[in-house]
């Protein structure tokens, strides 16, 4: 006679699904910053409403200061922003080249470093020591340091065949920098795959190479992709950084009109470019790393 009620591989919590001491995120999907977890309507209504009351008294206090004129008129000045903005915006195509080009540099170069730090034996002890070695120093040398001695120095040793491009120099500066720290995100990927998945490829005649490239790095770039994304957000904002090497691209723009004009909107207006840009791409971020979450919560639950 067949059985009624669950099956006995099914996990059911205690009390049914609607049980409060369900582990949050199993089957809540309202944003966690306006009900904190909770799905109740009244929740979320007194979340928006402390936020707008909040921002409002913020904007009362900032709109009635004794500067605010005088700051409205030198940040936002409506016909400055309107005038600046699609020139700069024109100019940022050179930003989006520059941090473009780094990004594929820096995937790459990365990959080479973390699998170097990752190499087993002390035959390989050499190449260990010098891969720690270049991430800790690019990592602890500031971005625009970096740009400032390739920038200057390169250029300045007149090596016959080594070009003085601005934009060459400041693209090396970006990908040895942030493939310093891409590299440890690899890493940190390679090392989260089970040393027994690697026996069991070596056992199925795989050399070294070949399980690393088939097995593991497949698994460890697949992990690690949201990290990697908020590093390659900051990329994006660093590229305005070679502008000190006398690349006009959106920050040098903005730069040469406030200057002439005397006002400072022109670096609001590139301000919004910037977060027009970067907030997406961070919301997309979360979005991958809460769907991380749920799949680790549902094969837990199995």
């Amino acid at each position: 006679m067949a059985q009624s009620g669950p099956s006995p591989n099914v996990y059911v919590p205690p009390g049914g699904e609607s049980d409060p001491r369900m582990p949050p995120g199993s089957g809540d999907r309202w944003p966690k910053i306006l009900g904190g977890g909770d799905t109740s309507a009244r929740n979320v209504w007194i979340g928006v409403g402390s936020t707008l009351i909040f921002f409002g008294l913020l904007a009362i206090i900032v709109v009635r200061s004794p500067g605010w004129p005088e700051i409205k008129d030198q940040f936002f000045n409506a016909a400055e922003f309107k005038s600046s903005f699609p020139v700069i915006l024109r100019k940022f195509v050179r930003n989006i080249f520059i941090f473009c080009a780094a990004e594929v540099l820096v995937l790459i170069f990365a990959m080479v470093i973390a699998v170097l730090r990752s190499l087993p034996g002390p035959v390989f002890t050499p190449l260990r020591i010098l891969a720690a070695a270049y991430t800790d120093l690019f990592r602890g040398v500031p971005t625009i340091l970096v740009i400032f001695l390739l920038g200057y120095g390169m250029p300045a040793l007149e090596l016959q065949g080594v070009p003085d491009s601005d934009y060459l120099w400041g693209i090396v500066a970006l990908t040895l920098v942030y493939s310093a720290y891409v590299a440890e995100v690899y890493r940190a990927g390679i090392q989260s795959v089970h040393p027994s998945q690697v026996a069991a490829a070596r056992s199925l005649g795989l050399s070294r190479w070949q399980s690393m490239r088939h097995v593991v790095l497949p698994q460890a770039v697949r992990r690690v992709i949201p990290p990697l994304l908020n590093d390659f957000i900051g990329l994006q904002k660093d590229s305005a950084l070679v502008f000190v090497l006398g690349v006009v691209d959106a920050l040098g723009q903005a730069q040469i009109i406030q200057q002439g004009d005397f006002n400072f909107t022109p670096f609001v207006a590139l301000s919004v470019i910037f977060i027009a840009i970067t907030i997406p791409q961070a919301r997309f971020v979360d979005w991958l790393i809460a769907r991380d979450q749920r799949k680790r919560q549902s094969s837990a639950a199995v």
